[in-house]
């Protein structure tokens, strides 16, 4: 199976979850990974999509754990205005962003100098991840 087949095989899998969990009255909890800034504006495109696809930003609740390069992309000073208006409007939908705080150390900033209300993850943005996981959070990776 290729690669893109697998991507789109799991994200139709976590959205039937996703609706299944929603219509049951449960409310979804998911933590989406990005690590390659490429992939940024791709994976916003998809959490915005998921919470359509549930009904509303009341039937789940998302974290984002940025680390590794794609933490540049939120970056206050240098992030692109579209990315920061789509952190912006994820954040009213109730979506929360994470950076992990080794890239923070590695990439010399603050928390000041990230898009406003993100939050650090001292722990490491894997170590989140993982916890998140065993907390029941569904894990995507786009």
């Amino acid at each position: 199976m290729s690669k893109i087949t697998t991507w789109f095989t799991a994200l139709a899998c976590a959205l039937v979850f996703s609706i299944g969990g929603a219509l049951a009255g449960e409310k979804l909890k998911v933590v989406y990974h990005v690590s390659e800034i490429e992939k940024v504006p791709f994976t916003l495109g998809n959490i915005k999509n998921h919470i359509k696809g549930v009904g509303s930003k009341d039937n789940v609740e998302i974290i984002l754990v940025a680390h590794g390069p794609a933490l540049k992309a939120f970056h206050e000073m240098a992030a692109d205005e579209k990315i920061s208006k789509r952190v912006t409007d994820l954040q009213g939908m109730g979506v929360n962003f994470e950076a992990c705080g080794n890239t923070m150390r590695a990439q010399a900033v603050s928390i000041t100098d990230l898009l406003p209300n993100m939050f650090q993850r001292d722990e490491g943005g894997v170590v989140r991840i993982a916890e998140l996981q065993s907390k029941g959070y569904m894990y995507i990776r786009p």
